[in-house]
């Protein structure tokens, strides 16, 4: 199968990652919107109660760097460069803006839903919504990290 062929199977909502978030979220008790077309990006999850959203991202398509799920394609190179770049100055720009307009901002990286239990991630989901952080990411390491009981988790 080809490159195109494959990407393109690839949808923007209702993926492994989003499902196992909003799944967990439910079970504890959150309740949420789905991708609400007046916020800028249009965010995975909105909890209007904790004036929160959470953005689930595809560790490719989003360019987590140091991550062991992106690297860019050896073809067509170029072009995977420029649509990875396109992609993180939108995101950087959609977080500003509701981050500016007093919403709380999350990003949970695909490879936090791959590498550390459910239960735990989703611990600590609940735990950045209970605190007054206005934005933060959770990446698989800053799991590994808590995992082991050292710091150096990136949660801002």
């Amino acid at each position: 199968m080809t490159r195109s062929a494959m990407m393109s199977r690839i949808g923007p909502k209702d993926t492994k990652p989003e499902m196992m978030v909003r799944k967990g979220l439910h079970r504890r008790g959150f309740r949420y919107r789905l991708h609400r077309r007046d916020l800028p990006g249009k965010p995975d999850i909105v909890l209007p109660k904790h004036r929160a959203v959470i953005f689930i991202h595809g560790c490719f398509w989003h360019g987590h760097e140091g991550c062991h799920y992106f690297r860019i394609p050896k073809t067509n190179t170029d072009f995977w460069q420029a649509k990875i770049g396109r992609n993180r100055e939108r995101d950087a720009a959609v977080r500003q803006h509701l981050v500016e307009s007093r919403w709380r901002v999350l990003t949970v990286w695909e490879c936090a839903t791959r590498q550390v239990p459910g239960d735990f991630l989703i611990s600590v989901i609940a735990d950045w919504l209970a605190g007054p952080e206005s934005e933060a990411s959770i990446s698989g390491q800053d799991l590994f990290s808590r995992l082991d009981g050292k710091s150096g988790s990136r949660m801002k």
